[in-house]
Order: structure tokens, then C-alpha cells, then sequence
């Protein structure tokens, strides 16, 4: 009787550890859950910067690939600034090569054009991609780290430090969805040229097609036009998001999110919540911009950076031009030159005028969108009157132009710091005359104006040096659509205006609407 019991007991007990695994092989087979992050949430009026909703929003939490939206943020603001183009050539590290998925695909040594880099990091959330950007800018993953840091205290982002360009998880790299909504309301309004990148479903990356990771939510909510998702263990699936409606622009950022349909969910909801409570009507207020000077940032990447084209690469695609335009001269007139003085300074522009023409095409070209592969005026022609000289060659040429007095060259020999022939630095020196008169003009830039007879203002100033300093850092924000233009200072009864001219009516628009965007004051000026 005693063994019979024990057998049956023995039978319950195997009956029951069989059901409990079958039991626990179900449960594993179905999609899990991540364990749950902290959940934070910030809910943004775009237009201003007001605050619309916000929970543990200042709490610092791991921010997975949101991180890429700085990575993004500091690589626009490098081209804006002319240290690279879209097709500048960039080597891949062994440190990007080895970073994991989600992956471009890179391989060490391996060249690749600037413009896929960005596509995949921002839409496929290539963490190889973002890491390449990175390493290429600094050097390691730790002093780009550091540059993003400046970067977030910079804009804002008072509580975000990071240790790498993609968001995986290490030790003090942390931001809040209050950080990441401010910095997405500056890749708005600071960058909108490239901000439709981060709208894209799919995109072309080069050596493949890479689709969005943020392709559900913008297909499901009306006026969704970005911007990323980020998704680690530690950190939950993350997503900061734009939309607009009826005028009205809203930011929501969720940290801590248990699945994506779960993170879409709720920050559909919190978008919904921000449209209701926003109020209608009112004119934007953009961010301010970073408060750097850009001019003596230019100086010191042109004293410390020697990136150029490679040896083995073909054209000018790749090549980085940089031009210091910092006003270092005394702005007193010249003593006018004799006529055999004129006659020689003549002569010596026409023979270089071709040489000078090619390095000013490249130096000031700046595509606007990333899918652009050239620029030139809107009516198909180049520019052709040059009162402002680059180097070629080994030689630096420093013009020193006084208006109404001719150009003055002067060449320095340069020792060449490349086997191939590259262009050094351009460092423009202006002497600018005082004005004689209300009717005479200052011209400080490449005469581009072809008959073009629309122009944009940017300004009235006190002092003929505000009004130029003005010029030369709008220029710097706006080549893209400025590069071309011909900057002009006028004296007036009021003080000093500071113009662009030579524009054709669609490029002094469109040059207006991105200044405005930047929240500079302008106004078109034509016929």
C-alpha cells in the first residue's frame, strides 16, 4: 500500500512539472514586453517653447537613439559652416565598423559620401552610420561625446551628457524628454532645409535602401513629420515627434515606452493633448541660435583641421574649403594707386580669373537639400566679376578691396601640406573706405547680380562696422542661398543698411523665409 501511494505521489509530481514547462515554452514563444524603463513625457508648443504637458520630464534616463538627433544637429551645422558638403568622402573607423546593430553595413577603411550617412542614420537609425559621423568629426567616440555635451548646454539641454554618437547604453549618457523636445525644436527651426530627412520612409544609403524606423507612427497620425525613435533594454522604446496642424506645431518626446505600439500610442495621445491645448493663431518664435561666435569658430577649425580630398579620389566632390572671412583690417580708405599700378593689378586678375573663379565655385557652394548634387544661379549662369580671391596651389592670395579703389593682390608663398594640391585656407582681409556720401556704396563680396534685380535687407545699424559684421554673419548662417549674392551697405539718414543684392525674386524669398526661420529679421527688396 505504502508503494502504491509513493507512486501516484511520483506521477503528480512528474504530471505537474510537465505542465509547468509546457506552460513556461508558451509563455517564451510569445512577443514579449521589455521590462519596464522609466517612463518620462514632455509635451511642447513648437512655435514657442511653451510647455504643454510634462511628467518626470527633467528626469535623466537613458535616451537609446535619440542620441542621433545631436549627432544629426552638429553634422548640419558643420556644413552650414562650409567645413564639409554632402559629398565630402568619409573613411569609415574601425571603431564605426564594429558597432552593432542596427547596422548600415560599413566596413573598416571602406569610403563613403557624407550624404549616406546622414539618410541612414536618421532613418534606419544606423548605429555604424552615426558612429562614423562621429569619428570622422573628433577623432573617438569620447571627444565627440564631449563636443555633444557643449553642444546640449549650448542649446539649452541642461541636463543631457553623451559618451557616443549612436545612444548605446554607457555609463553617463543620459538626457530627459525635456532635453530631446528642445533639441528637436532646434533641428526645426535652426536646420529646416534638412529637416524633411527625418519624414522619409525610405531612402537611398549608398550601398543600400534603408527604411524608417518611425515609418508606423508617420503613416498613422495626421501631420506627423518626424522626428526619431530610440529603443535599448535599459532604456525602453523612446520616441520624440512633430507634428502640424492648422498652423500649429506641437513636440512630444516619451522615454520608457513597453513596445512601439505602445510608445505610438501614447504619444499620438500626448499629441492629441498638445493640439487641444495650444493656442491658435500668433507668430512663431524661433529658439535662439547657439551662442557661439561663428567667425572665430571658422578661425580655429581653419588653424587646427586639415581634412581634404583623398589622393585616390576623382573631382572636387569630396574636397573641404574653408574660408576665414573675418573683417581684420583697419576700415580706413587706401592711398589710390598709380595707373601703372591699376594696369598690372588688371592684368594679374584677368590671368588668374579662372583659377580664382574655380576656387570661390567650391568654396562657396553649399547644397541646401540632401539630395542636391550641385549648385548654380537660378538662371544657369556662374559667377564671373571677382573682387574676393582664394588660394590655389601653394600660393595664398589676400585680397585688399576699398571701395571705389581696384583690387590689390597680394601673393604669399605657402608651403604645400599635401602631396596632392589642395586649396589652403582663403583668408579675405577688407579695408572698407568710410562713405563719402549717402549715394556711395560698399561692396564686400563677389559681384554675382547678372541683372537680377531683387535684394533682401537685413537690418538698419548705428555704425557702418555693425552693419558689416551683420552681413558677414548672415552670410556664414545662409550661404546656401546667400553665397552668390552681393553685399552691399548703404548709408542712409537713419543709420547703415545692410543688403544682399543681385537675387532673383525666388532666391530673395526663399533667403528670407530660412532667415526668418533662424529668427532673423528680413525683408525682400525689387521691382
Amino acid at each position: 500500500m505504502g508503494n502504491s501511494t509513493a507512486r501516484q505521489m511520483g506521477q503528480y509530481v512528474r504530471h505537474f512539472l510537465f505542465l509547468a514547462a509546457l506552460t513556461l515554452i508558451a509563455a517564451c514563444s510569445q512577443p514579449q514586453e521589455t521590462l519596464a524603463a522609466p517612463y518620462a513625457a514632455y509635451v511642447m508648443d513648437a512655435r514657442t517653447g511653451e510647455t504643454l504637458y510634462s511628467e518626470n520630464a527633467d528626469t535623466r534616463l537613458h535616451p537609446a537613439s535619440l542620441t542621433k538627433m545631436m549627432t544629426l544637429y552638429i553634422t548640419f551645422s558643420e556644413i552650414e559652416a562650409g567645413n564639409v558638403s554632402l559629398d565630402t568622402m568619409i573613411t569609415v573607423s574601425k571603431n564605426a565598423a564594429a558597432q552593432p546593430p542596427s547596422r548600415l553595413g560599413l566596413k573598416a577603411g571602406q569610403k563613403i559620401q557624407l550624404r549616406y550617412l546622414i539618410r541612414a542614420a536618421a532613418v534606419k537609425s544606423a548605429n555604424d552610420a552615426a558612429a562614423a559621423i562621429g569619428d570622422y568629426f573628433a577623432g573617438s567616440p569620447e571627444k565627440w561625446g564631449a563636443r555633444m555635451t557643449r553642444t546640449a548646454k549650448a542649446l539649452g539641454m541642461k541636463n543631457s551628457t553623451f559618451k557616443n554618437a549612436n545612444g548605446l547604453t554607457a555609463k553617463g549618457h543620459l538626457s530627459t524628454a525635456h532635453d530631446m523636445s528642445i533639441l528637436g525644436r532646434h533641428l526645426f527651426y535652426d536646420y529646416p532645409q534638412y529637416y524633411n530627412i527625418f519624414s522619409r520612409r525610405t531612402a537611398d544609403a549608398g550601398i543600400a535602401k534603408v527604411s524608417s524606423t518611425n515609418r508606423k507612427f508617420l503613416d498613422s497620425y495626421k501631420g506627423a513629420d518626424g522626428i526619431k525613435t530610440g529603443y535599448t533594454g535599459p532604456a525602453g522604446f523612446n520616441l520624440t515627434a512633430s507634428a502640424e496642424r492648422d498652423g500649429v506645431r506641437i513636440i512630444a518626446t516619451v522615454f520608457g515606452g513597453t513596445s512601439t505600439p505602445m510608445r505610438n500610442q501614447k504619444v499620438s495621445e500626448l499629441l492629441d493633448l498638445g493640439f487641444r491645448k495650444a493656442k491658435h493663431g500668433g507668430a512663431a518664435e524661433p529658439p535662439a541660435p547657439p551662442p557661439a561666435d561663428v567667425e572665430d569658430a571658422l578661425v580655429a577649425q581653419a588653424d587646427t583641421q586639415t581634412d581634404g580630398l583623398p589622393e585616390d579620389e576623382e573631382g572636387g566632390a569630396g574636397k573641404t574649403i574653408r574660408m576665414v572671412m573675418a573683417v581684420r583690417s583697419s576700415p580706413h580708405p587706401v592711398a589710390r594707386p598709380s595707373a601703372e599700378t591699376v594696369a598690372a593689378a588688371d592684368q594679374a586678375v584677368a590671368a588668374m580669373a579662372d583659377d580664382i573663379a574655380g576656387a570661390l565655385a567650391e568654396a562657396t557652394a553649399d547644397p541646401s537639400g540632401l539630395d542636391a548634387q550641385a549648385v548654380e544661379l537660378a538662371d544657369g549662369s556662374t559667377p564671373t566679376n571677382i573682387e574676393t580671391v582664394s588660394s590655389a596651389g601653394g600660393l595664398t592670395l589676400k585680397a585688399d578691396v576699398a571701395t571705389p579703389q581696384p583690387v590689390k593682390l597680394v601673393a604669399t608663398p605657402r608651403p604645400p601640406k599635401h602631396k596632392a594640391p589642395i586649396y589652403d585656407d582663403a583668408a579675405v582681409e577688407i579695408a572698407s573706405a568710410e562713405a563719402p556720401s549717402a549715394a556711395e556704396e560698399v561692396v564686400t563680396n563677389v559681384s554675382t547680380s547678372g541683372g537680377k534685380g531683387w535684394g533682401i535687407n537685413v537690418g538698419r545699424f548705428n555704425t557702418h562696422d555693425q552693419a558689416e559684421r551683420t552681413l558677414m554673419k548672415t552670410l556664414l548662417a545662409e550661404n546656401a542661398t546667400l553665397g552668390n549674392a552681393l553685399r552691399k551697405i548703404v548709408e542712409k539718414s537713419g543709420g547703415y543698411d545692410a543688403n544682399f543684392l543681385g537675387l532673383s525674386q525666388e532666391e530673395a524669398d526663399l533667403a528670407c523665409r530660412r532667415l526668418q526661420a533662424r529668427g532673423v529679421q528680413c525683408f525682400t527688396m525689387g521691382s
